[in-house]
Formats: structure tokens, C-alpha cells, sequence
């Protein structure tokens, strides 16, 4: 056929072009543009930015990756973190990304090639079916601003064709809006997020979330492709069994997730209504799935969702020889002996690298031909701790402790040992290791001699005994001088011993609270739980101490409900320093003190300080923060039961602090007592304390809501004749008014929920409903926001009101907050309409409540 080319000839004109592409890399890309095609490659320091601006591509370094390791990317390009999304060669780094080219390639695939590599195959490619496109020039890949790399026909419109490929079918770590975590029934194959190796390396880590492979409706977390460790539990149509936080739709938050089952394929899906919310849920190394929220205010992330809650469940998160801890400042420590391999990725969070010893065993240093053995490797014994995987049974020499110890001291490669009638012994690296479990084990770790107390050499301990002596001949002169004091110092030593700042939990004589507090003779507060006192330390620490009344319990369940409060920590939530437990009336509990007092003293008495309204929405949010920890971040979800004003604490700054939460499990939850003694409590009841439901976290959203409106008005909800409105006279009324010298008055009784819910359904502005002392001074959005999210805070019905969680994104302006319906049991108790007087101020006529 005339102008037919040869085969071979095709191939090797196909070569050319490959070899002319790469080294030149054919045009430059236009700056900005959107679009990879023939001709348009990707090199050095250009970029994709998707069309409406909110994502890029490109060459990039992770933060703390290694020098010469770089990446193709996608990665926001509106916010001031680069936060990258998707790595195209995670596994595959190139060298230098100025000799390097992402391209068309002429099968019509994209495809990254390294200008420093002889090899023509390229690092990475798409590797589509492109072959019915005519080459490279019938396809062009484009950035959706979804954050999705799609690969289309030339022809057609990337953003509705049905793609050739596309980035959202590969996931990488983070899962965006509008992606899918899919399951194709056709080839069986499972698309999951599977986390990075470390925080500066994108290859593939460890650990994943996925379709459970059974095939049910649920997500599973996987280690190493095999072990499962969290499931959320079968999706119901409405939310996961295991995961409620996670629905089909938010409420007022404003995003969807959705769940799609047909022949093809089945896949989970989430989308928001605003566009402009900036989400993603992230793989993480640390081995849970997150859910992170861009807050434009703070420049940062927040973290919004995590799972496994329990840190310690996660297979290898603390790496070789690390100990998680659920109750530690940080989540893993590592082993007596040890110190992190990688300090700055410890830093940052990522504990995957483990720990390495601080000290050679000696056994290691005879094999390797060093000194002669001097002393034999230690063990140190670890109480209560969840043995490590893959332990060996040793069978038959082993009849007793001592005979497992000399196996392990006998073989180099061990590195721990347990015996509990049967000798287990563990090999090189300890994973796992979980300390202060329940019903742990007893583990002894095989450590250098000079890691252990006792191993110091002769010179040493000369050196310590003449130290010693020297010290104890100080202290008797020191005695002799200070005797008549002798009493008090040792008191005020023993008070002394609390450990401000480490996070530990005191057990205090009550002698010694006694002593702190000059016999109880400072009060500061009280309430239905006890009474509150004023004490200070010999270095003018200021404590709160509580006596509590009424507990029921015994002396070993508080002990254990205590230790479990003192391990909350929140930086809204007041912190429990100690306790007392002595019997019968005789258990306190030690608290920081707050200086500026509780929230209603501010509110509802006369102060010279008028709190503002910029620090009463501060006081809103940081309240929602801390019941939102309270009910999704701990370990069980502890439910305040009184949330009010009165137990909401001010520190030195104004930030609040929630206070007293726990204290009704720590009274055995008889709450009839609780209600009928703690005055003004019953304004904060939600309707299922009355109606006998199921008290549940979202009874403290009801009380919180309630809270919201008194935050506002500066006034309590119900005040009985103490607000006043002025009745415009007549020029007759007038001068018999100013003859008697008096002016008419009129009260009435105002409630003041249903003023705010009404005027908001009505479009009408809530300003003049604000606090007077404040004299308009809100910024009135805020104002609406917090009004709106009050009333839905208090609706009758459980699952119409918000988890506390939303709460915390509504009032940060993170979604838009619907308008809320007004509640009908609050116009069944009104008994009849809101009259609205000239000035626009609203009121109740006495009978009305």
C-alpha cells in the first residue's frame, strides 16, 4: 500500500519520539493551566492549578523527606500549608525534578520519566487502556478543581466525559470529597487509603482502611494487608453501628455520606453543600483514620475525627520497643533503656520507627569481638503489661523462672522473657509491649547491665558514700538549726509532693487539705456536689478543693472513677490535680483554681467588668470544645448531667474551663437527689429527664443550648417580675404624672427560648434581645449564629438536636447553620404568644409561662 510505514520502522520512529520528548520535554507548560497534553509536559518548578484555583500539581518534597527524593503531587493550592493529597509515584521518587518530565506518553497514557535514568520505561504512568485514542495526541490529562486527575479524550470535556482514568480510583493516603473507597464486583479488586511509610515518606505504609473483604457494608482498618484491628460496624442507611458520628447526613453541619450497591460496584461517598469546606480524611502513620477541617481564622487543621479512639489497638504504633499508654501525655514511650530512632518524627507525632537500645548488651559486644565480658546482661522486670506478639514457647529444660532466664541470657537474639508456668522467650525487636492494662503480665527485658540500678563501678560508689556522708552531716546541722520548725516543713514537704504540670493524679491525707486550706475556712463556692475552698501551697500555688456529699460509693470503685477523671485533659476543661478518700464524709478532690470564678457571676451579678461579646462567643466555643472532648475523645463517654453557668470557670485570662464533669458517676448517678437539691438546675433540663427516656450525651446539649440564650442576654432564661417595660402616656397621663411624681410600671414574665426562636423564624433581628450592659456591641452574625445554633440545641426531640462536635464547626463558621424550627413544647409551656412592646423588646404576660 502506497506510504505504508514497516513495523519496524513505526517502532523505532515511536523510540524517537520518546527519547525527543524526554530531553526536551517538548513545549513549556503555560503557567496556571490545568491541562497535561501532547507537547504540554510537566517539568522543574511549573504546576497544574485547577481551574477554580483550590488545587495544584506538581513536583514536590515532603516536609522532613530526605534530600533527592521527589515526588509528582496534588496538594491544596489556596491555603498556606502545602498539604499534599495524592502521590502519583510514591514508591518511585526521581532525582532532580529539572531533567524530569510528567508527559503524554505516545501510547497515550500519562507518565512520569527521570531525565537521570538510562532506562526509556517510565518511573510511573497511568497505565489506561488508551490504546483506541489515537496516541498521545487524543488524550490530554486535566485537574479538576475536586482535586481529581482525570485522563480523557482530547475531544471531549474532561470534567463530564466518562474518564480514561482518574486519580479518585487511586487513592493514595486522603480520601476527598467526592472520591470513592470502592469494591469493583467485577474484578473483585478493593480501592482503599493506605497510609504513608512515614511522615516524610509517601511510600506505602502499613496500615489501611478499606471495604471489609467479607463483602458487608463496613469499613475495616488493616496492618499489613492481613490483620484487622478497628471495623466501624455494618452501615444501617443511616450511619455506621460502631461509628453513629459518621451519618448520612449532618444536620446543620452540611455534608452527606452515602452508600451505593449495584452490579458493578459498591462504594461509600461523602460530599458537603458549601464548596468552599475544606475536608479530607487521611490514612494516617500513626495508624488511625482522621478527619481534618481547614480553619482559615487559625491558618492550621483541626482535628475533627479519629479512630481507633484507643491509640494502643493499633498493631506497631509505637514501633520496636515502644509502650503505648493510654493514659500518658503522649501516646507511646519508649522502654527503660531505650530512646527513639527518630527524634523529629517522634515530634511530629509518628512513633512508627521505635526505639533502639541506649546501651549495647554485653552479650552483642563478646560476639562482635570486643572486651572481655566484664558483667552480664540484666533483665527488668515490667509489671502489668500486655505481653508482645510472637513470642516462643520453649519446651522442655525450662521447668522455672530461673531456668527461662539463663535460655534467654544463653541465646543473643533474645530480648525478653515471661514465665508463667510455661517459659516464652522473644527474638530481636518487642512489639506491642502496652503498659498499665487491667489484667496485664509480668515481661523481663533484657538490658545492658549499666541500664539497670546498682551496675556503677567501685570508683562510683566511693564516691556516693562520701557524697552521703557529707550529706547527712548537712542535714543534722540543718535540723539542729531549724527544730522548732521541724513540724510544719515536714508537712508543708509532704503537701509539696503534687506534681503540678505532669499530668499525675495526687492521693492527699486530709490532714494535709486541711493544712492547705487553714482548716476550710476559705469558701468559694458550692453546689448540690459539696462545697468549694480556697487553698494555697508553701510556693503560692492557689488550688480549689471540693468536699464532696453524699457519695455512695466504696472506697475502691472512686479510687477507680478518679484515676479515670484525672486522665481527662482538656485545655476547656478543668483539671483534677487530686483527691482525698479517707471514709465516710472524708473524699475531696483537688482542682486548679480558676481566678476569675464561674460564668454566672459575670452574667447575672453586678461586676465592675462587663464581659464582652467577643469573650462570651470565645466562652460559647471553648464550652462546646470541651463538652465535644468530653463526650467523643474519651475513652468512655462521660456525660456532664449539669451543664449551667455556675460550673463553667474563668481562668486568669477569660478562657473557660468546664468544671465538675464526672462528678455525677462519681455520686452513683442518683440524679432525683441531684435535681431536687441544686438550684436553678431545672432551667437546664432536657425533656427526657421528665419523660423517663435514656439520658444520653445530647441531654448536655439541651443544657447547653439553654446556657446559649443566657449568654446572650446576660439574664437568666426565667425572671419572674424583675423586667420592667415603660408604658407611653397620653399629654394628659403626663401631667397627672408629673403632679403625683409617679410613672406607671407594669411586669412581666418573659421566657426568654421562645423570644429568640420566634423572632428568628420571623427574619427579625436578635440584636435588641442582647445584653444591654453590652450596648449592641456584638458583631451581629455572630450573634445570629449563636442564637440559631441555641434553638436547635433545645429541640424536643433527641436526634433533632446537634452532637456537640457540629456545635464546635458551627460556631467557627465552618457550615452554615439551617434555620431552626420552633420548639413546640416551649409553645405548649407559653400557652399563648409573644406580645412585642413599642420599643421591640419582648415579653410574657404573667400567665403565659
Amino acid at each position: 500500500m502506497a506510504g505504508a510505514i514497516p513495523a519496524g520502522c513505526s517502532t523505532l520512529l515511536m523510540l524517537l519520539g520518546l527519547l525527543l520528548l524526554i530531553c526536551t520535554g517538548g513545549l513549556p507548560l503555560v503557567r496556571g493551566a490545568d491541562t497535561v497534553s501532547a507537547g504540554r509536559p510537566l517539568s522543574g518548578n511549573q504546576k497544574l492549578v485547577s481551574a477554580g484555583g483550590k488545587f495544584a500539581l506538581g513536583f514536590f518534597q515532603p516536609n522532613g523527606g530526605a534530600a533527592g527524593r521527589w515526588y509528582i503531587g496534588i496538594w491544596y493550592h489556596n491555603i498556606s500549608m502545602q498539604t499534599p493529597v495524592w502521590v502519583a509515584n510514591r514508591d518511585s521518587p526521581v532525582r532532580d525534578p529539572a531533567t524530569s518530565r510528567l508527559a503524554m506518553a505516545p501510547d497515550g497514557n500519562l507518565a512520569l520519566f527521570d531525565g537521570n535514568s538510562s532506562s526509556l520505561s517510565p518511573v510511573w504512568s497511568t497505565n489506561a487502556n488508551a490504546s483506541s485514542i489515537a496516541g498521545a495526541t487524543g488524550v490530554i490529562a486535566v485537574l479538576l478543581d475536586t482535586g481529581n486527575l482525570v485522563l480523557a479524550p482530547a475531544s471531549s470535556n474532561a470534567s463530564s466525559a466518562v474518564p480514561l482514568w482518574q486519580s479518585f480510583n487511586h487513592v493514595g493516603d486522603t480520601w476527598l470529597p467526592g472520591g470513592k473507597l470502592r469494591r469493583d464486583k467485577r474484578t473483585g479488586e478493593i480501592q482503599g487509603m493506605v497510609s504513608w511509610r512515614a511522615r516524610g515518606d509517601p511510600g506505602t505504609g502499613s496500615y489501611a482502611l478499606q471495604l471489609d473483604p467479607s463483602g458487608t457494608p463496613q469499613y475495616v482498618l488493616l496492618w499489613n494487608g492481613t490483620r484487622e484491628y478497628w471495623a466501624t460496624g455494618n452501615w444501617t442507611g443511616r450511619s455506621f453501628t460502631g461509628a453513629p458520628e459518621v451519618a448520612a447526613s449532618s444536620g446543620g453541619s452540611g455534608y452527606s455520606f452515602e452508600f451505593v450497591d449495584n452490579e458493578v460496584e459498591s462504594y461509600f461517598t461523602y460530599n458537603f453543600a458549601v464548596n468552599s469546606t475544606v475536608y479530607r480524611f487521611v490514612m494516617d502513620v500513626s495508624g488511625q483514620v482522621k478527619g481534618w477541617f481547614w480553619v482559615e481564622a487559625t491558618q492550621g487543621w483541626n482535628l475533627v475525627y479519629a479512630e481507633p479512639k484507643d491509640p494502643c489497638v493499633v498493631p506497631r504504633g509505637c514501633g520496636a520497643f515502644g509502650v503505648c499508654s493510654e493514659s500518658a501525655s503522649a501516646a507511646c514511650d519508649c522502654a527503660r533503656g531505650f530512646r527513639p530512632l527518630s527524634p523529629a518524627s517522634w515530634a511530629l507525632g509518628d512513633f512508627t520507627a521505635g526505639c533502639v537500645r541506649g546501651s549495647q548488651l554485653q552479650c552483642a559486644k563478646n560476639s562482635s569481638g570486643g572486651l572481655n565480658k566484664v558483667e552480664q546482661d540484666k533483665f527488668l522486670r515490667m509489671d502489668v503489661v500486655r505481653l508482645p506478639d510472637d513470642g516462643r514457647v520453649l519446651t522442655g529444660a525450662a521447668s522455672s523462672g530461673g531456668d527461662c532466664q539463663r535460655a534467654c541470657l544463653g541465646d543473643c537474639t533474645c530480648s525478653a522473657y515471661a514465665y508463667n508456668g510455661s517459659c516464652f522467650l522473644w527474638h530481636d525487636d518487642l512489639f506491642n509491649l502496652q503498659g498499665g492494662v487491667g489484667e496485664g503480665s509480668r515481661l523481663y527485658l533484657r538490658l545492658a547491665a549499666s541500664e539497670l540500678p546498682g551496675a556503677r563501678s567501685h570508683k562510683w560508689r566511693n564516691i556516693k558514700i562520701v557524697l552521703g556522708a557529707l550529706g547527712v552531716f548537712c542535714f543534722v546541722i540543718a535540723a539542729s538549726i531549724l527544730l522548732v520548725r521541724v513540724t510544719r516543713k515536714r508537712r508543708a514537704k509532704r503537701v509539696n509532693g503534687l506534681t503540678i504540670g505532669d499530668g499525675s493524679v495526687t492521693s492527699f491525707k486530709y490532714k494535709d487539705l486541711q493544712f492547705l486550706t487553714k482548716n476550710f475556712s476559705d469558701k468559694i463556692g458550692g453546689g448540690a456536689f459539696g462545697s468549694v475552698f480556697k487553698g494555697q501551697f508553701s510556693d503560692n500555688t492557689v488550688v480549689a478543693v471540693k468536699k464532696l456529699e453524699g457519695l455512695r460509693q466504696g472506697e475502691k470503685q472512686f479510687r477507680a472513677e478518679v484515676s479515670t477523671l484525672g486522665t481527662v485533659q482538656h485545655v476547656n476543661l478543668i483539671r483534677m490535680l487530686g483527691f482525698c478518700s479517707e471514709g465516710g464524709d472524708r473524699k475531696l478532690l483537688v482542682y486548679e483554681y480558676m481566678p476569675n470564678g464561674s460564668l454566672d457571676r459575670h452574667l447575672f451579678r453586678k461586676t465592675f467588668y462587663v464581659l464582652s461579646w467577643k469573650a462570651r462567643y470565645q466562652v460559647a466555643l471553648g464550652v462546646a470544645k470541651g463538652l465535644s472532648y468530653l463526650h467523643d475523645k474519651c475513652r468512655d463517654c462521660i456525660i456532664h448531667c449539669d451543664v449551667k453557668p455556675e460550673n463553667i470557670l474563668l481562668d486568669g485570662s477569660f478562657a473557660p474551663k468546664v468544671a465538675d464533669f464526672g462528678l455525677a458517676k462519681l455520686v452513683g448517678r442518683d440524679f432525683s437527689r441531684v435535681i431536687t437539691t441544686m438550684r436553678g438546675t431545672i432551667g437546664y433540663l432536657a425533656p427526657e429527664w421528665i419523660s423517663g427516656e435514656a439520658i444520653t450525651a445530647k441531654a448536655d446539649v439541651f443544657s447547653y443550648g439553654m446556657m446559649l440564650f443566657e449568654i446572650v442576654s446576660g439574664r437568666r432564661n426565667i425572671e419572674e417580675g424583675q423586667r420592667r417595660f415603660e408604658i407611653e402616656m397620653s399629654s394628659s397621663t403626663a401631667a397627672t404624672a408629673d403632679a403625683g411624681g409617679e410613672q406607671a410600671t407594669a411586669t412581666a414574665t418573659s421566657f426568654f427560648p421562645l423570644v429568640v426562636a420566634r423572632r428568628l423564624m420571623e427574619e427579625g433581628d436578635v440584636k435588641p434581645l442582647l445584653d444591654p450592659e453590652l450596648e449592641g456591641d456584638a458583631n451581629a452574625e455572630e450573634l445570629r449564629r449563636v442564637c440559631k445554633v441555641a434553638c436547635w440545641c433545645i429541640q424536643h426531640s433527641v436526634d433533632a438536636r446537634p452532637t456537640m462536635a457540629v456545635v464546635v464547626q458551627a460556631l467557627e463558621g465552618l457550615t452554615n447553620v439551617e434555620m431552626p424550627p420552633v420548639p413546640v413544647y416551649l409553645e405548649v409551656l407559653a400557652g399563648r404568644p409573644a406580645h412585642e412592646t413599642a420599643d421591640h423588646s419582648l415579653y410574657y404576660t404573667p400567665d403565659a409561662v
